[in-house]
This record gives C-alpha cells, structure tokens and sequence, in this order.
C-alpha cells in the first residue's frame, strides 16, 4: 500500500447528521486565533477539506471537525469546522460530536456525571457540558456564542418567487428564516427538491442584493442557509427544514439554525430566558434549546443560547490517498 496522505478520524452522527472529527494527520495550522486559522486554511489547505467531504470518501452532505491546540488558555481543544459548503465558524451538531468524541476516546479527563469542555471556536467560547453514566457520552448541552438578529421582517425579490418575507438572524452562521406558507410549499420531504431549489433561490438573492457582515468575525459575510418554518410552528415547538449552499439539506435539528431561530422568537417577544425550546429537523429528530442570557454584539441586543443533544460514534478510520488516485480532492455528482 502506497499513500500520499493519511488522516485519521473518529465519525459520529449528531441526531442523524455525520460529524467526522479529525484527529491526526493535519498538523497545527496557522493562525494566532481560531478564526485565523479557518481563514488560512480556506486560503491554503481547502483541499483537505475537499479530500474529506466529497465523495468517494464523504457524501454531498458530509460533515467535519479538525481538532487544533487551543489558541486560549482558558479552552481545552481547538476546532475548524468543515462541511461541502466551506469552513463554518461555529457547527452545533458539529461541536456536540465534537464532545461526545472526546469523551468516548477519553481525549478530555471524563468526569461522571458531567464533563465539562471549553471549545475554541472561530465564532469564539463555547462550552460543551456532556452528561456521562459509566464512562458513555449520553448527551450534550453546548452554550453557544451569542445569537442575535440582523433583520426582523425584511422582504426579498427572489427570481421567479417574486418578493419572499424573511427574517435573518445569526446564531454561529447567518440563517435566512422563511415560512414554507410564504412560498407555497408543503412540509414534506416528497418535495425536498423544490424546497431546495428554493431556498438555493433566497440564499443567492440575499447574497447579491442585501448580504450581511458580522461586526466582530472577519470573513463572515454570507448567508448559506435558509430555515424553511412549517406550519403551525411556534416558541414552543418549531418545525423546519434547513437548506444549505451548495444544495443539500441538514439532517439534524441545527444547533447555530436552533440558535438564530431563538433569537428571533426573542426579538420578537415570544421567547423568554430560561425557557424550553424544541426544534425539529426534516426527518423528526429534535434539539432542545434555551435562552440564558441577555448581551450585545458589536451594540446589538443579544442573547446566550444552550442547545441540547445528542450523538453517537460510528466508526473510527484512516483515510488515504493513493498517488495514482485520480480524485485527490474527490469529486461532487
């Protein structure tokens, strides 16, 4: 056996979403602080991420996180999150695979019946609180970066959807919030294309005519996610299905989408702190989130979310590239 480069991984699933944490085979990658260090490497190494996620050794909803040393001393581990849309500055799924991979590799000191990780994000701190029972990850409680919202009740020009209402709000990532009523489609994965189709429709729109920037985080300024609200959704339980650049949707109930999703319901006064808030996925699988705190960013009112889940691990691997391969960053179909 000849490689060219060999990565190995610990994956995982966060309620039906993959997370391929990486562990080995990348080195410390440049950077003085987190998000440095997911700019440089969407600069210079993005084809390790094109190694990883496309196929044949992804699949076009792949999803990763690549360990680092912690750039503060107040945090355990470093993580760059990496998906087929690009490199994200916070991942909810992401990070509560993240914990439950450390605990179950015991790359953390495990602490029954809670181990607590500190996390260095390119989004900034967040805390991971892992309920453990003999030595297994059961779930995750992450406290996430504060969430706030961009625009309350804007209006869109969309080709050939006319002029679609939506909200935008971040919560780690920009997620563009639009009832499924209001461009006339059902909550039903029978017709996920045209839900998709859709949403890669807004996402463009927004991105062309209106992006947004984030006031504290260099190299956030898009919107790659829209989070299509069924009916009959509200503070208490809320239905959706999240669509994603390039075109593919999340399989988990999203934890920075559950973040923003708070956020608004915050803004809008129907969601207060300390209050249980359950968000579903397109295939029924639900984190449960609540609102902690109030802050501000960047003069912004704000909020600190907690999202709560869990994940499982599914294999551990070592992934290679043959010389002769003639997919050395895979391919998407």
């Amino acid at each position: 056996m000849k490689s060219s480069r060999m990565i190995s991984a610990v994956d995982s699933h966060t309620e039906g979403m993959p997370t391929r944490v990486v562990t080995g085979g990348v080195g410390v990658i440049p950077g003085a602080t987190m998000n440095e260090k997911r700019l440089h490497f969407m600069e210079h190494l993005d084809d390790l991420r094109l190694f990883l996620m496309n196929e044949p050794r992804g699949h076009a909803a792949m999803s990763g996180a690549i360990l680092q040393p912690s750039t503060r001393a107040d945090c355990d581990w470093g993580v760059v999150y990496i998906e087929v849309s690009g490199c994200l500055p916070m991942c909810g799924h992401g990070t509560i695979g993240v914990a439950t991979v450390l605990v179950e590799t015991g790359m953390v000191e495990v602490v029954e019946p809670v181990t607590t990780i500190r996390l260095d994000t390119p989004a900034g701190l967040v805390i991971a609180r892992v309920d453990v029972s003999d030595g297994h990850a059961d779930r995750v409680t992450i406290e996430n970066v504060p969430s706030y919202v961009d625009r309350l009740d804007a209006t869109i020009e969309v080709p050939g959807l006319g002029a679609v209402p939506y909200s935008l709000a971040f919560g780690g990532n920009f997620y563009a919030m639009v009832d499924l009523d209001d461009v006339g489609l059902p909550f039903d994965r029978d017709r996920q294309q045209d839900i998709l189709d859709a949403g890669l429709r807004i996402m463009a729109a927004i991105n062309e005519q209106a992006p947004p920037v984030h006031p504290e985080i260099a190299g956030l300024d898009h919107c790659h996610h829209v989070e299509f609200i069924a009916p009959g959704s509200d503070a208490v339980l809320s239905r959706h299905a999240m669509a994603i650049f390039p075109g593919w949707f999340d399989r988990s109930p999203c934890g920075t989408g559950t973040s923003a999703r708070m956020a608004e319901l915050w803004a809008r006064g129907e969601l207060p702190l300390d209050q249980d808030f359950v968000n579903e996925s397109f295939i029924g699988s639900r984190f449960t989130g609540r609102l902690i705190a109030e802050t501000t960013v960047a003069g912004r009112s704000a909020v600190i979310p907690t999202i709560s889940g869990r994940a499982w691990v599914t294999g551990i691997g070592s992934y290679l590239l043959d010389p002769a391969d003639p997919f050395p960053t895979g391919f998407q179909f």
